[in-house]
């Protein structure tokens, strides 16, 4: 079956995790590359779009808005997770010209509920994080454990580091720190502040926090009705 089908004047609609256009030859993935811009052009996946949005290398740009209004779809669009329209870039290259999981070794999705799927934290990981587990006051013998014993805010500072170890040049965070106290997250904005600066990584950062909106971006946009609309900061 044809992965790519055409529709209305010449527009096609991506089916996520497959490609049927030649994939040219790429740098190893999972290596961040310097400088990674992402650029978003007329996306459209569900209610959501069409987006169009830039988000330079080294920085940050939040997105908020009510539940329901698409936050989450936008992020799993960029991804190439769901069904979408329109294109996303990071330096260029087009995510319809990358194999699926390449683009999202690049451009790194994580959600608000991660999956796990072996019994053991440590079988997760490419590499051990021990610097960036102790910032974030997690024991290192955590890589031993069973991901059944972890609470749900130790869940969602692994998931953190089990992304960062992979070094995406961009971000896509949805409530990173959603089950985390305020102490956790505070560390957990402290370690993604350092990571931006020093990768030049883009970071898309979904948060129902104004609070937080104000500490982390530099930018920041409401979606609401399927488009983004930018916000003023105060």
């Amino acid at each position: 079956m044809p992965h790519l089908v055409r529709i209305d004047a010449g527009v096609m609609l991506v089916r996520a995790g497959s490609r049927s256009t030649p994939v040219r030859p790429r740098p190893t993935p999972g290596i961040a590359s310097a400088l990674s811009e992402l650029r978003i052009d007329q996306l459209v996946t569900r209610h959501v779009g069409p987006i169009d949005l830039c988000v330079e290398a080294g920085e940050c740009v939040c997105i908020q808005g009510a539940s329901g209004s698409g936050k989450s779809l936008l992020l799993r669009a960029i991804a190439d997770l769901d069904l979408h329209t329109g294109e996303a870039r990071v330096d260029g290259l087009a995510c319809a010209d990358l194999p699926a999981p390449q683009w999202r070794r690049k451009v790194t999705l994580l959600a608000a509920e991660s999956q796990w799927w072996c019994e053991r934290v440590g079988d997760h990981f490419e590499r051990r994080a021990d610097d960036w587990m102790d910032r974030l006051d997690l024991p290192r013998e955590a890589m031993d454990w069973e991901v059944a014993r972890c609470s749900t805010g130790e869940r969602q500072r692994l998931a953190l580091l089990r992304v960062l170890v992979q070094r995406p040049g961009v971000l896509l965070l949805d409530e990173p720190t959603g089950n985390l106290d305020a102490h956790s997250t505070q560390r957990v904005e402290a370690l993604l502040e350092d990571y931006r600066q020093r990768e030049k990584a883009a970071i898309l950062w979904v948060s129902h926090a104004h609070e937080q909106v104000e500490r982390v971006a530099r930018r920041s946009f409401v979606l609401r009705d399927g488009q983004l609309h930018e916000r003023m900061r105060t």
